[in-house]
């Protein structure tokens, strides 16, 4: 046992020293070289930044604030307002990664900087600045900064697509507000999802990512940025070695856009879509270890009905690249631009076709102006891009159907008794009925129905 541990940590060695570029032997007392990381470290380490935000919050005394204490005692309403808390200044940190150094760019989580008044970004040489937030991609969670420094160091960019699993690489960020830590370890999984909503294809790592973390560096032995760590799972509160980073070409594409347009405008393709069962594989005939996403539906005049995509295909590709899951197609169009063509790569009765579709503007309908229907009036709709049925995309906390139940992220899949597969068959639905509307829905996977008078 004790010789196939030594092996084990033999070849370990070698595969540092063969891999990491710059990570020259180093010599122990007795003058051994040693692999070491420490080389590359010092091109990547000061372009890891730690990230302070700062915020305000107004707490107002509870019982003052209490309609029931203020009716009680009789206490005037403008006593709310003259017996107010001072204002509280709040802190938090993490981390994030000089990317452009010239411009001074950084890329963190948008989580990190969400609500913040003010973001203040450190480096390791002692420096610290205030950011400007030039956008975010919430969905992607990926937000980008601007400091005004010269002198700043940067991470090449890596491409996220050539990751395999089993590659080493390292995490470095600032866990707890230590200040900045590394650690290292494999890429355990890619192309994980079910995490939340939002755009998920997941590089997932054994290297240690705690609290804090969060917006850090995921490099590879070349020192190339491929992640930035984003999240754990973590049932006692502390890192198990499941950590999870943005693959690099997704947050790349996100960051591209903001810096342009401020925002990021993701398109779609028109089509519902649904994960194979075991059922459906039979079904549709797929063979032993083909995996695919099934088109469940197509929007009538879509991009994806001009490019010829019909219910019943498997998406198995994207221009060339697989697809395994639901999750990851959503990410896989995400990260494209609208007008941006792509080439689909389906499974039709057997037969393996490749088709160009170009990516359209998003679809969605909105009811601010009563055009949809009264009773959902501040409400907004677009199709479900998980499958059948139109989710919320928008809901005013004043609008009626807020006050009846409605959430942003339903999803609904029906209307007055008739079945929801999108915009045009909800709108059809709706017209059915002007003096209610009755919506059978999905929230978190719980089926439930819903009155709107």
């Amino acid at each position: 046992m004790l010789k196939v541990r030594q092996f084990l940590v033999l070849v370990s060695m070698v595969c540092f020293m063969s891999l990491t570029q710059g990570g020259l032997p180093l010599a122990d007392a007795s003058g051994n070289k040693l692999p070491s990381l420490s080389p590359m470290l010092k091109q990547v380490n000061p372009a890891v930044v730690n990230i302070s935000t700062f915020s305000t919050r107004e707490d107002q005394t509870p019982l003052l604030n209490d309609p029931f204490f203020r009716r009680f005692f009789s206490v005037p309403d403008q006593e709310r307002f003259q017996r107010r808390e001072p204002k509280k200044r709040e802190q938090s940190a993490g981390s994030g990664v000089i990317v452009d150094a010239k411009e001074g760019i950084v890329m963190t989580n948008y989580h990190v900087i969400k609500g913040s008044d003010e973001v203040q970004v450190s480096l390791v040489d002692g420096r610290a600045f205030t950011a400007e937030v030039k956008g975010s991609d919430p969905e992607l969670d990926i937000a980008i900064l601007k400091i005004d420094a010269k002198n700043l160091a940067e991470v090449p960019l890596g491409n996220s697509n050539k990751l395999e699993v089993g590659d080493f690489v390292i995490a470095i960020g600032n866990p707890f507000g230590l200040g900045q830590t590394v650690t290292t370890g494999v890429v355990s999984a890619l192309g994980r999802t079910g995490l939340g909503r939002g755009y998920e294809n997941y590089i997932q790592t054994d290297a240690a990512i705690n609290p804090g973390n969060s917006g850090g560096a995921l490099v590879n032995l070349r020192g190339e940025l491929i992640g930035i760590n984003k999240a754990i799972i973590a049932p006692s509160g502390g890192n198990v070695g499941i950590g999870f980073a943005i693959p690099m070409n997704m947050a790349k594409a996100s960051m591209d856009q903001i810096l342009v347009h401020g925002e990021v405008k993701r398109g779609q393709l028109g089509i519902g879509i649904q994960e194979i069962t075991p059922e459906l594989r039979d079904a549709f005939s797929l063979k032993n270890g083909q995996q695919g996403v099934l088109v469940t539906g197509v929007t009538e005049g879509s991009e994806a009905e001009k490019g010829g995509i019909k219910a019943g295909d498997v998406v198995i590709a994207v221009d060339g690249r697989k697809t395994i899951s639901a999750g990851q197609l959503r990410s896989q169009i995400g990260i494209k631009e609208v007008g941006e063509d792509v080439t689909l790569t389906i499974l039709r009765d057997g037969n393996v076709k490749k088709l160009k579709v170009e990516v359209g503007e998003p679809q969605s309908l909105s009811a601010l102006s009563n055009k949809l229907h009264s009773l959902l009036e501040g409400s907004s709709f677009e199709n479900n891009p998980d499958g059948d049925g139109v989710v919320v995309a928008e809901l005013s906390r004043n609008s009626l159907a807020a006050y009846s139940g409605l959430r942003p992220g339903d999803v609904i899949t029906g209307a007055n008794r008739k079945r929801v597969t999108g915009l045009e068959s909800f709108k059809k639905a709706l017209s059915l009925n002007q003096q209610s509307v009755l919506l059978q829905i999905r929230r978190n996977g719980r089926p439930m129905y819903l009155v709107i008078r």
